[in-house]
């Protein structure tokens, strides 16, 4: 068996791992699933930035997990999660890194959602939760 190929991010392939500046809220099905003053946004090379969200600041009642696994050489192992509240499903929308390499070490017990599925949005810190 081969071993999966472990990089480490640098001047060609950075990544940065900062908090979100306020609350982030993400809606799915009209209904919010998640709502935390802890997420945390991860910057990688030329991809769009990705909010990471404790898992304890979620609601786990709308995750299903998926037989869905993925491997990034930067990150480690990924797990995945369906969506479902009420009659809507969304497949592998939400994935995991439950032991992320030293590199990206602050998103252990995050999980990131899939945009094209919910709705992320960083909320005033003046408007009510």
């Amino acid at each position: 068996m081969r071993s999966k190929p472990v990089l480490t991010p640098g001047p060609r392939h950075p990544i940065t791992i900062e908090p979100a500046a306020g609350r982030v809220r993400v809606t799915f099905a009209d209904r919010v699933i998640a709502d935390t003053d802890r997420a945390l946004v991860l910057r990688e090379a030329g991809y769009p930035p990705v909010h990471y969200l404790p898992l304890a600041d979620v609601d786990t009642a709308v995750l299903e997990p998926s037989t869905l696994r993925t491997y990034c050489p930067y990150k480690g192992d990924a797990t995945y999660f369906t969506l479902r509240a009420g009659d809507r499903i969304a497949d592998d929308a939400v994935w995991r890194y439950e032991s992320p390499y030293d590199a990206v070490a602050a998103i252990a017990g995050h999980v990131a959602f899939y945009p094209q599925h919910v709705t992320i949005e960083q909320v005033d810190e003046h408007e009510p939760a």
